[in-house]
């Protein structure tokens, strides 16, 4: 089951429950929007989940790009990307969470027929404000799936204040042999769906009040998804990214992290630039230009003189052709101009490092003045211009 497949089928198994779609966003935000980029399927349905009628109706299903930096620095396992997919249902005050629960697990079961031995799920297990969800604890139980108890893992908010409240994560084995352990004791067990029963609203002060309008928020990582369906150990092998992947790895041989971090970073700075951002020293461009430079760190270190120029035109129009609303020549113009950009920062900078070094090790004291001083990046200084001797 590739891709497309997968869409299809989500889409019309909730479409025949009554769910219209909701067109996915671009990675920006409205005007107006305090955060950088869209990190949920819910973020543009947020009026609408304190009480704004949608002119769709209370029940929506929908696919939708996202981008987080809160899992940089665990990008390069099996399961995180900085741009992924996410799988979207709301019930908008409308059916309750254990209906949304129960056709979870139908989908899984019966749409992607996944095997109910390898399902666990965690519920919330209550603490000093709000009791144990014990709706759907009891749900779980009536459709025999094993269930964890757990406290912060599963209660879902979207910041300090703002609507809230406890979910359900469903996990599916993806270990050696018979399904072992539990979500929290065992990393086997790989988390695809999480169902928030948003219930409650975070006041300034701390305080839970009950929303006027409960809701249903559902997100399911496509990529995730893709990766136990696909029956491949990662989320860099299935049909989305294994272009990439395959490319990366073809055109600068390294380690398997390596090649991971950078296939992760130059398909979302592909994607990125797309919906229009540009590099800058600030904001959106910050987050590109970290992206595209954490991957000339990589691969400078492996192959000096390497270049993106060496990305095939089809590989980057491919990936525009799902997301973005340029063209590849342009893409590659804006990569280019920071790999010049960099290349020039590296020449300036690995003089400047020597010097340093000859007076011994690298301290923390060196590291923040080559910033702040000089504009050299802690991970460009040891990544790439030997300052971990």
């Amino acid at each position: 089951m590739d891709s497309h497949d997968v869409r299809s089928r989500f889409l019309d198994f909730y479409r025949e429950r009554g769910h219209r779609r909701v067109q996915g966003t671009s990675l920006i935000p409205p005007d107006g929007d305090p955060v950088l980029f869209t990190t949920s399927g819910m973020h543009p349905l947020t009026p609408h989940l304190l009480g704004e009628p949608h002119p769709q109706g209370r029940r929506l299903v929908n696919l939708q790009r996202c981008l987080r930096t809160t899992d940089l620095d665990e990008v390069g396992d099996d399961t995180h990307l900085t741009v992924f997919e996410m799988l979207g249902t709301w019930s908008l005050g409308d059916y309750p969470g254990p209906m949304s629960l129960r056709w979870g697990y139908e989908l899984l079961r019966e749409g992607f027929g996944l095997d109910h031995d390898r399902l666990h799920v965690t519920v919330f297990g209550g603490d000093e404000q709000v009791g144990p969800d014990l709706e759907s604890l009891r749900t779980w139980r009536e459709l025999g799936v094993p269930v964890e108890l757990t406290v912060e893992d599963n209660w879902w908010s979207n910041g300090p204040t703002g609507p809230c409240g406890p979910d359900s994560e469903v996990f599916v084995w993806t270990g050696e042999g018979r399904p072992t352990g539990t979500p929290t004791t065992d990393p086997g067990w790989v988390e695809v769906w999480n169902h928030v029963m948003m219930r409650h609203r975070r006041l300034d002060d701390g305080r839970l009040v009950p929303l006027q309008q409960p809701n249903v928020d559902t997100g399911m990582g496509l990529e995730r998804l893709l990766t136990v369906l696909q029956g491949v150990g990662s989320v860099h092998e299935t049909d989305l990214l294994r272009p990439w992947t395959d490319t990366v790895g073809r055109l600068w041989p390294m380690g398997s992290r390596d090649s991971r971090v950078v296939t992760d970073h130059l398909r979302s700075g592909t994607v990125v630039i797309g919906d229009g951002v540009r590099p800058s020293s600030s904001g959106r461009g910050y987050v590109l230009r970290r992206l595209v430079r954490r991957s000339l760190t990589l691969l400078w270190r492996h192959e000096p003189g390497s270049s993106l120029s060496d990305l095939p035109v089809d590989l980057l129009e491919d990936t525009l052709r799902q997301h973005g609303r340029t063209g590849p020549g342009h893409v590659r113009e804006v990569m280019l101009g920071e790999e010049r950009r960099f290349g020039e920062l590296v020449r300036r900078g690995r003089p400047l490092v020597e010097r340093r070094l000859r007076r011994g090790p690298l301290s923390e004291t060196d590291l923040t003045d080559l910033h702040q001083t000089h504009g050299l990046p802690r991970d460009l200084v040891l990544g790439l211009l030997g300052g971990d001797r």
